[in-house]
């Protein structure tokens, strides 16, 4: 290998597909990683990469010398929340030609944030698909960047028993106090 071989990507084609990129939180994801080359080289792994990154606006206040007061400094800072790489497949050798679909299945976690875009803090997902090389950068494919909502809570529906009210006959839940039509007292 030539030395500045080092420094370029192997030829190769990555395809990372999903369904759709809107899921909630503790969903699983069934997708596929496509891996075409017109390259041969030795690949450590297939991988998928997921990320959530959280952004935060931040300030402070900085004496500035020449202006001799204080100025407003304002920064974003900047956490990982999750970093996650899911293998589909071990080591292969790549020869020109080459073209496989390895399936990949992502589970997004339950208590993690869902997707966030304010003024002052974003909570960003994104996954994309990988061939590891060594001592070479890594193919990629495009990143894409994940919709995550909170889980919806089951609603569960309790059945009021309805009874006839005394005076006017219309029906009426058995636990109110008064009849909703004629406002009558329920009697026991």
């Amino acid at each position: 290998m030539g030395f500045f071989k080092r420094f370029r990507k192997p030829k190769t084609t990555v395809i990372f597909e999903i369904p759709r990129s809107s899921f909630s939180l503790g969903a699983s994801i069934n997708g596929t990683i496509t891996v075409s080359s017109k390259e041969e080289f030795d690949a450590t792994e297939v991988r998928a990469e997921l990320r959530c990154i959280e952004k935060r606006r931040r300030e402070r206040w900085v004496y500035d010398e020449r202006r001799r007061r204080n100025i407003r400094h304002v920064y974003w800072d900047s956490a990982t929340l999750l970093s996650e790489d899911l293998k589909a497949s071990g080591p292969l050798h790549i020869v020109p030609g080459f073209k496989k679909t390895f399936p990949i299945k992502v589970n997004i976690p339950a208590g993690g944030r869902e997707t966030l875009d304010g003024i002052d803090a974003n909570v960003s997902w994104f996954i994309k698909g990988v061939v590891g090389v060594d001592d070479r950068p890594d193919p990629t494919s495009e990143t894409i960047e994940l919709q995550i909502i909170r889980a919806a809570m089951p609603t569960t529906k309790q059945e009021v028993e309805m009874v006839p009210c005394e005076y006017c006959k219309a029906l009426m839940p058995a636990n109110s106090s008064s009849c909703p039509i004629c406002g009558a007292p329920r009697k026991s």
